[in-house]
């Protein structure tokens, strides 16, 4: 059965995928770093909200926790 656990499982993996993707030496290959959608004046296309929601993802992962006392 597909439940909670597996669901958040699933989430948290495609979470981590995102984060781990390096922007200089596979995200600007594919042409999907975070300057060639700025570059051609491009912000409204589905592929520059998909770049812009990946930069997000980076950036909340890449934040620390606060620490539990």
């Amino acid at each position: 059965m597909f439940g909670f656990g597996t669901l958040f499982y699933v989430i948290l993996l495609l979470l981590n995928g995102i984060a781990v993707l390096n922007e200089e030496r596979f995200l600007a290959r594919i042409g999907w770093a975070r300057n060639s959608a700025e570059l051609y004046g491009d912000t409204e296309s589905v592929k520059a909200k998909m770049i812009n929601l990946i930069s997000a993802v980076r950036t909340l992962m890449r934040s620390k926790l606060p620490e539990q006392a």
